[in-house]
């Protein structure tokens, strides 16, 4: 098992040249634009397979928000047909910010692989070759089997809000109330912190040290022992908060339905301004 979340570049660029190199998955996405597949087959890392979000690592959008968790079974197939292995470590990456790919090594992590880490930096923190096209990787055979990260519904979520610490992903202006481009209320849980996951990553797009971001949460409330949930839009940039809360050595639960879920339901209080 991988003692850190993260792998740099030129760690991976080692890791490529060993016997059993791991597997590489291509987790570029951006909400409300096209697949982007195409960029994908434009160039990629050396053998790394695409896997699409919306479609592989998500189930459709409904009550329970815009990217609930994926049915287990449809879950394996795309896990499979990418080359996972339960034997062989798995490297994902993204265009940079860290959402999408951080969603992949949430699922992996939560259905019990036990070596998944991100690409820091994603692609733009790689300087070796660059493939085109897409890569014919031979199947797969990891089984998940889900529960070994945990999770928040609603009530848990709003319970943790009282009784631990419960952290807004999403940018300031959206906890705030002040803007909501994309769901149909604005504002946050009542309770809820704002924690946004810019401020996770340095003016290079990395991961900020260790140190850095543990005094980040704790100055937050965050605590060893202190419950802690996370949610944003839809349960993506959630993850990596979470994510960042693992490098600075304290574990969090994800809310999967994340604001998309909680603004839908018109029974649940919506809080708005600063904590």
């Amino acid at each position: 098992m991988t003692t850190t979340p993260l792998i740099s570049a030129p760690e991976l660029a080692e890791a490529l040249d060993a016997p059993e190199p791991p597997v590489l998955l291509d987790i570029r996405y951006q909400l409300g634009t096209p697949s982007k597949r195409p960029e994908y087959l434009e160039g990629h890392l050396p053998g790394a397979v695409f896997v699409d979000l919306d479609a592989e690592l998500a189930a459709p959008p409904g009550p329970k928000g815009r990217h609930p968790l994926p049915p287990v079974e449809e879950f394996t197939r795309s896990l499979r047909a990418a080359g996972v292995r339960g034997d062989r470590g798995v490297v994902v990456y993204d265009g940079g910010q860290g959402w999408s790919a951080a969603r992949a090594w949430w699922l992996l992590t939560w259905a019990g692989h036990p070596d998944v880490r991100v690409l820091d930096g994603g692609l733009p923190a790689w300087t070796g070759p660059i493939q085109t096209g897409a890569p014919a990787p031979e199947p797969g055979d990891f089984t998940p089997r889900p529960g070994a990260l945990p999770t928040l519904d609603a009530d848990a979520a709003a319970a943790l809000a009282g009784s631990g610490v419960l952290l807004d992903a999403r940018a300031g202006e959206r906890y705030r109330g002040e803007v909501e481009p994309i769901d149909p209320v604005a504002g946050h849980i009542p309770g809820a912190l704002s924690a946004p996951t810019g401020e996770n990553l340095d003016a290079s797009g990395r991961f900020r040290p260790a140190a850095e971001l543990a005094e980040r949460f704790r100055a937050l409330g965050v605590r060893e022992g202190t419950p802690v949930g996370v949610y944003c839009g839809s349960g993506v940039s959630a993850a990596q908060e979470i994510l960042a809360l693992r490098v600075a050595g304290f574990e969090a639960a994800l809310y999967p339905g994340s604001w998309s879920e909680w603004s839908a339901d018109p029974e649940r209080p919506v809080a708005t301004g600063a904590a």
